[in-house]
């Protein structure tokens, strides 16, 4: 466990925790760490939503597949972020997406039952976490609806330009680095993967982006 305590230190469900508390807190929550390979599944799509997830190692993919087999990609996670929170704070019995590693990844599992109900001593770091799992699910809902505003938009195009447009505001410059390949940008967008290869040469011919494999750098922002 303290080989982790560095990247458990930085997830924002701890924010705000002393060390020698988290430690104890830690004890408390009775968490277990698990190793997955590359492309293992961590949380099955339809099962009950009972823990939450923290990565402490490598990354994970949120996924939703439909009837037909079709791969809509709703977040990454990378290390010291947190997933399967919002399924299990609500208790849902079938978790309606899954989690997939990316990586070799590392992941610590704790049982949702035992962050929301405090322990006897009704620590002060206990109500923290509490505090923190509230304040974090409401990010979630702000990035949920991000991403209803960018699949919304009419055409491949627009939507592509949209998120682009989002992570350049959230890094705040003009060029940055994506967390998707083509296939898993396109699932992540619900468009088709060669629609969108045409609209990324037409916005770079156009001389609106610049790109690079997972690269872009947005040179106009004017309305595609």
């Amino acid at each position: 466990m303290k080989n982790y305590l560095s990247k458990i230190k930085q997830c924002p469900l701890f924010e705000g925790i002393q060390e020698d508390n988290l430690l104890l807190l830690l004890n408390c929550l009775d968490v277990k760490i698990e190793t997955y390979d590359k492309k293992n599944t961590i949380l099955s799509e339809g099962r009950p939503a009972k823990q939450i997830g923290v990565v402490l190692d490598g990354s994970a993919q949120i996924q939703r597949v439909d009837y037909y087999g079709n791969r809509s990609i709703v977040g990454n996670i990378g290390e010291s972020q947190i997933f399967g929170e919002e399924f299990a704070c609500a208790g849902t019995s079938e978790t309606p997406v899954k989690v997939v590693s990316t990586s070799q990844s590392t992941i610590m599992l704790i049982d949702c039952s035992r962050v929301l109900n405090s322990c006897s001593k009704a620590c002060g770091f206990h109500r923290q976490l509490i505090y923190n799992l509230m304040k974090g699910l409401a990010g979630k809902n702000i990035d949920f609806h991000q991403r209803i505003e960018i699949t919304s938009k009419r055409t491949t195009r627009d939507k592509l330009m949209a998120y682009l447009m989002l992570c350049a505001n959230k890094e705040g410059k003009n060029a940055f680095s994506i967390p998707f390949d083509r296939q898993e940008l396109a699932d992540y967008l619900d468009v088709d993967r060669s629609g969108l290869s045409v609209q990324i040469g037409k916005l770079r011919d156009e001389g609106i982006i610049k790109c690079s494999k997972n690269h872009f750098e947005i040179l106009q922002k004017k309305a595609p």
